[in-house]
């Protein structure tokens, strides 16, 4: 499905660089990958958080230094980055010496502000903070419900409104907002194979969703390869077309891999941005 993709460092082997070497960040433009899975709406707003947990330098005396690491990226930036070319760049500042933590944020906001192309949000997390930024998740888990599956690969027919919804007379609803969770995602990387789980949190007012539905929609990305980014563009497209809230907000909340865990997010307004700004910080299982 994304053969056409140039995917840079991964699936491929390569040596961990000895030092700083930004031109190890491989950039891919979104719309190709949009393309590639036929996810185009201009509807949608978001954002991708990467969490990084491996992240070090040394001082002017050659000490190691460590900390979290938080990447913030607008949706609206024309690329995203390679997540195997992005470990290999931050394991460059390993061995790499920096006159102090300033200047280790100003290289980073500069070299990734490039490969994004557009403005990143880059934050150095003290070990303290990062431990202390676990959370439960709020809302309501589809989890425990008695479902029958049989479909491994997305099936956005699978999306269906409760039958009391579909009774009433156009414009005399009730919407209802509600925000939904599953625990039990997978995906696969598009060109390892790699299994990709995650938790999705699925926001939205309006017209209900049978959460029957949803929740085998979420369990048919089983066996279906793509980008997090772009899975989780998908997810929020087939429940826009489908269901057709007034309201949405998909958030996927990926387990790390090789120290770096990414959460992306669309929603349909900027008030909803706003309101996950404020929102949980990660999960146990990450």
């Amino acid at each position: 499905m994304t053969s056409d993709l140039h995917t840079g460092p991964l699936g491929a082997e390569v040596d961990y660089p000895q030092s700083y070497t930004p031109d190890l960040l491989f950039p891919m433009p979104r719309m190709e990958g949009r393309s590639a899975v036929d996810v185009m709406v201009s509807s949608w707003l978001g954002r991708d958080i990467w969490t990084g947990y491996e992240f070090s330098w040394l001082n002017v005396k050659g000490k190691p230094e460590v900390a979290g690491l938080q990447i913030i990226v607008d949706a609206s930036s024309s690329h995203i980055v390679e997540s195997k070319s992005m470990k290999l760049y931050l394991n460059g500042y390993a061995q790499t010496r920096f006159a102090d933590a300033n200047q280790v944020h100003r290289q980073l906001q500069a070299d990734l502000s490039a490969a994004f192309g557009g403005q990143v949000q880059v934050h150095l997390v003290s070990l303290d903070h990062l431990a202390a930024d676990m959370t439960a998740p709020r809302g309501l888990c589809l989890d425990s419900l008695d479902v029958t599956i049989v479909d491994y690969q997305r099936k956005p027919e699978l999306l269906t409104l409760q039958a009391s919804a579909d009774s009433i007379p156009e414009g005399e609803s009730t919407p209802v907002e509600e925000q939904l969770i599953s625990h039990l995602f997978r995906s696969l990387c598009p060109v390892t194979a790699q299994p990709d789980w995650a938790s999705i949190f699925v926001h939205y007012r309006g017209p209900q969703i049978a959460h029957e539905s949803l929740l085998a929609y979420l369990i048919s990305y089983r066996e279906h390869q793509a980008f997090h980014e772009t899975t989780i563009e998908r997810i929020y497209a087939d429940i826009w077309h489908r269901c057709k809230p007034e309201m949405l907000a998909v958030t996927g909340r990926f387990l790390r891999r090789g120290g770096l865990d990414i959460n992306p997010s669309r929603v349909s307004s900027p008030e909803v941005l706003e309101l996950l700004t404020a929102g949980d910080g990660r999960l146990a299982r990450q």
